[in-house]
């Protein structure tokens, strides 16, 4: 592989987890402008279909949704099995999909053993076990590409709840232990955002996205275009990054 830069994702196939939400659609939208086909794994979405058929297919590409949780290995080799019968290779794999919720770090007593479990195994095993269902296929197109949607809370301390703090950790440093057991067949990269304009942490609306952009030297908090823009480079013009972190927060953790 020469890993020079392209302009073009026509005959790749990308899996986006979280497809259905707001940084993995668009960032499907900006893939499959560039000729990507895109799956979309979602764990509930009825419009689910209509949404993958939604997104550009300029190239005559056929978009797909296919249920799944990231949580459930079974569910995920099974959504495996189907984009290789579907479509019959894995190039690109987004893993944009998890959950959090608030917990004030000094607040010890609220982050519950329960709790924990639950965000370190959406957070960290889920995506770790997206990766191990599709790597055969990613190893297979000799060019495959594995971006995690990372977070700045991995490497700042600072997020939601520490737990989410540790799996964003966790997750950084197993993607730069797999960007070396998996080369050169295949890359694999953080994409690291500070706040971004989303549902994504409930109960964080324009009062905190206006202090969080006071704070933040360029001004405004993230869009889910500037994390989409990311992986779009890193699959066609930054293909000699591997084994790093991407940081997209307008400066936020400085």
């Amino acid at each position: 592989m020469s890993f020079d830069p392209v302009s073009r994702l026509d005959g790749k196939v990308a899996v986006i987890t979280g497809g259905l939400g707001a940084i993995g659609y668009v960032t499907a939208t900006r893939l499959a402008a560039l000729g990507a086909t895109c799956v979309l794994l979602h764990r509930k979405g009825d419009d689910a279909a209509a949404r993958a058929a939604a997104l550009p297919s300029a190239s005559g590409q056929r978009h797909t949704a296919i249920r799944a949780d990231i949580v459930d290995t079974p569910s995920l080799q099974a959504a495996a099995a189907e984009v290789k019968a579907t479509h019959g290779r894995c190039d690109i794999l987004v893993n944009s999909a998890g959950h959090t919720q608030p917990v004030p770090a000094g607040d010890l007593d609220a982050l519950t053993d329960e709790l924990i479990d639950e965000l370190l195994r959406a957070n960290f095993r889920g995506v770790f076990a997206t990766i191990r269902a599709f790597a055969p296929m990613l190893k297979d197109s000799g060019d495959g590409l594995v971006a995690n949607i990372s977070s700045i809370a991995g490497f700042t301390g600072v997020g939601s709840n520490l737990a989410y703090v540790a799996a964003k950790a966790g997750l950084d440093v197993v993607g730069d232990a797999l960007a070396k057991a998996l080369a050169p067949a295949v890359r694999v990269v953080s994409v690291s955002p500070g706040a971004v304009e989303s549902g994504f942490v409930p109960g964080r609306g324009a009062e905190f996205a206006s202090k969080m952009a006071s704070t933040t030297p360029l001004g405004r908090i993230g869009k889910p275009d500037d994390v989409a823009a990311t992986v779009e480079a890193l699959a066609t013009t930054m293909r000699f990054v591997t084994g790093t972190r991407i940081v997209v927060d307008g400066g936020r953790h400085l």
